[in-house]
């Protein structure tokens, strides 16, 4: 198991992405602090089925990633178990579609709050347990869009641009404490969130497009992150690793 003995934060686990993330994580041994805006009924059974199958423990924690408050919160709970924080994935996210003029200054204000503030915050309070046991991996799950500039999706674009452009600052600053920065850029993937926001006409033209003539599935992107986070990966940092079917 690529994991075995690890402890990893994940945010935005209970669906899509991340949700595929936590699935793989705890197939491959890593112990979770895995972050979801609710925990509900079905969220926990998720954990418990995990936890049985994989034998790995799985600490819910939740954490709204548009409110500052309760980002810090859940950070403070994560430390209080005093468990050494080896893996960090910054993949909660929000997306809005709108042309630039009609975009308001509060949408854009939203999309960083929560695709690029909030991460920003958690990775401070994690960074420090990676720091002091001078090892780590962050894997922060932008966008294709954030290299390409999608239209329609200005306030999205420049959120996810952001945190590209940031991972690589912290790749530099943080590589002599032996701690990996890599982002992840995902083109369209198979998730409600997509499916919610891009029209089937749209979906259609892209994949139209592609080498591989499909859409990604989460685990693929689960797969990239694992990778990402594993002993695999210890000489990539402040890279942006393209997972887009050869957009």
């Amino acid at each position: 198991m690529l994991l075995s003995k690890k402890t990893a934060v994940i945010t935005g686990c209970n669906k899509g992405i991340g949700k595929a993330v936590l699935e793989e994580f705890s197939q491959n041994g890593a112990n979770i602090f895995a972050c979801t805006r609710k925990i509900d009924d079905e969220f926990n059974s998720l954990i418990k089925n995990l936890e049985e199958k994989n034998g790995n423990s799985i600490y819910p924690i939740q954490m709204d990633l548009s409110n500052e408050k309760d980002v810090a919160e859940g950070a403070k709970k994560i430390i209080s178990r005093e468990l050494p924080i080896d893996i960090l994935i910054n993949n909660a996210g929000a997306v809005f579609s709108s042309i630039f003029q009609m975009t308001s200054q509060s949408k854009f204000r939203e999309m960083f709050d929560i695709n690029f503030h909030s991460q920003i915050l958690l990775t401070q309070f994690m960074i420090k347990s990676m720091i002091k046991n001078k090892k780590g991996k962050i894997v922060f799950i932008s966008s294709s869009s954030g290299i390409d500039g999608n239209e329609g999706r200005s306030a999205y674009v420049a959120s996810k641009a952001a945190i590209i452009g940031q991972a690589k600052v912290l790749s530099r600053e943080v590589g002599r404490y032996n701690i990996n920065v890599n982002t992840i850029a995902p083109g369209l993937t198979n998730t409600d969130m997509m499916r919610n926001n891009t029209p089937d006409k749209t979906i259609n033209e892209v994949v139209s497009k592609l080498s591989i003539k499909r859409i990604a599935e989460p685990n693929e992107i689960a797969n990239v992150a694992l990778f990402l986070s594993s002993k695999l990966s210890d000489y990539i940092t402040g890279q942006v690793i393209r997972v887009d079917g050869g957009m």
